[in-house]
């Protein structure tokens, strides 16, 4: 059976798209189809960062056009992508410079939430996006020991701090301000405003995304931080056991009650790798993040196992996207940052920002 334009059109529109949770052809991402012969031309318009995206994406639809169609098909892909901006809360009014600003929270500590908003940062700086990271957390800022970062920022003006930088990704601490073992012993409005301080006085400069590493908990500071600050969504993350999840719901519970889209849930530590062997075993319970996924209609944006070297690559600082980039936990960051991306995009397709295109035809 020859190639034709409706036929392979017709086996596009039977392969869903992983970030977008729909066929290509359904959410409009088609711009130009093209066959000729058994080679098959076409050019993408996605609403995500895909800059690395670009060849695993092309593999994946030679093999799913060449088993539809029934003989071996190449395909040339054209891809280009945008990073609109989202809606926020009602009343706040979003950074001019900033086009999304994403909390990565948890319903209380010791799920990895750090680690995987620090990962997810990268992910989406290495796709080709411009990407900053908020550590958040006043008692226990992590993401400057995670990015093996350093000193002290710098101000030109006197007025606004320059953020440091690590990977492509620009990082502002209260890490930065006091000394690693300074232990903050700070009421809630005093770090109320200390990050109000670093988010409005860090000179960020144009970024597709900001990402906030929240402190723990659903407690003054995190429901305050939601109410101020301009959020496009949240992603929370939690992991599989029943104590986890319930903590999980209320952070779920508190970003909806203020008005912010949470973009999905991230479920951390969800197999245990064994060192030795690769056996993996869950020894936190399974399915635990897509039950309340269901229960409470979120996305479940993608599971990530309880792995030593996320550990021991985060803790050296370089976490895993940077340093073992081809893994297949690096592979799975990327897909749950292209994933909340893209949930991002699907509120911005109402908003008024007109989002930047990049073209990638390499």
């Amino acid at each position: 059976m020859a190639l034709s334009h409706e036929i392979v059109e017709q086996a596009l529109a039977g392969w869903i798209e992983p970030a977008l949770g729909v066929d290509l052809v359904s959410a409009g991402a088609v711009q130009q189809l093209d066959v000729a012969g058994s080679r098959v031309s076409l050019a993408l318009q996605l609403d995500f960062p895909a800059g690395r995206y670009r060849d695993e994406l092309a593999s994946e639809l030679a093999r799913h056009l060449s088993a539809a169609c029934g003989e071996a098909v190449a395909v040339d892909l054209a891809l280009a992508w945008a990073v609109p901006s989202a809606t926020v809360q009602r009343g706040l009014l979003p950074f001019a410079s900033i086009r999304n600003i994403v909390a990565v929270a948890s319903g209380k500590g010791g799920v990895g939430k750090s680690t995987t908003a620090v990962n997810l940062a990268l992910a989406l700086a290495q796709e080709g996006a411009k990407v900053g990271i908020l550590d958040a957390d006043i008692y226990g800022p992590s993401q400057p020991r995670m990015l093996g970062l350093s000193g002290r920022p710098v101000s030109h003006d006197n007025k606004t701090m320059e953020p440091m930088e690590a990977y492509g990704v620009k990082c502002m601490s209260i890490g930065f301000l006091v000394d690693e073992d300074q232990p903050m012993v700070w009421r809630g409005p005093m770090v109320t405003q200390a990050l109000t301080q670093l988010l409005n006085e860090t000179n960020w400069g144009e970024l597709d995304y900001l990402v906030v590493d929240m402190p723990p908990g659903t407690g003054d500071t995190q429901l305050t931080m939601s109410q101020r600050v301009p959020l496009a969504g949240a992603v929370i993350v939690t992991t599989p056991q029943d104590i986890a999840l319930l903590d999980a719901r209320r952070g779920l519970q508190m970003f909806r009650k203020v008005n912010v889209n949470v973009l999905g849930l991230v479920e951390n530590m969800s197999t245990h790798v064994c060192s030795n062997c690769g056996h993996e075993e869950h020894i936190f319970g399974a399915g635990g993040g897509e039950k309340m996924a269901a229960q409470y209609n979120a996305r479940l944006l993608g599971s990530l196992p309880l792995d030593i070297r996320i550990r021991e690559e985060t803790d050296s600082g370089r976490p895993t996207v940077i340093a073992d980039p081809e893994s297949r936990i690096a592979a799975d960051y990327r897909a749950i940052a292209r994933a909340a991306a893209a949930e991002l995009a699907r509120d911005a397709k109402t908003g008024e920002a007109f989002p930047e295109i990049i073209e990638d035809d390499s």
